[in-house]
């Protein structure tokens, strides 16, 4: 992944309403999650749902396609992985990390 390609997705996920979005779509695994429930969780309009999820889409983070009358909506897990990939390419190749001040239990 490019760097241009990982800034505009994170700036896709740096708004919260989209960044709930793609979590809930995640948590939703590879059964997607229908746009009128998507709606009922998060307590959205549905233009406003509407404008996120185009934005996401763009962003190549989100797919969504239409099953009869529904649309299903699904986190893209190759394009998440390959931006948390982008984000640790690099760790620590210049110097050690910092001693983590936080216990992990």
């Amino acid at each position: 992944m490019n760097i241009e390609t990982a800034s505009r997705r994170l700036d896709s996920l740096g708004n919260s309403t989209r960044l709930r979005i793609f979590r809930m779509l995640v948590r939703a695994g590879g059964a997607g999650m229908a746009v009128g429930r998507l709606q009922d969780e998060l307590g959205l309009p549905a233009s406003t749902l509407s404008h996120h999820l185009h934005r996401l889409m763009s962003e190549g983070l989100v797919t969504q396609e239409r099953q009869t009358t529904t649309l299903i909506c699904r986190a893209d897990y190759e394009a998440m992985q390959g931006l948390v990939d982008f984000l640790v390419a690099e760790c620590c190749t210049l110097s050690p990390p910092p001693p983590s001040s936080v216990s992990r239990s």
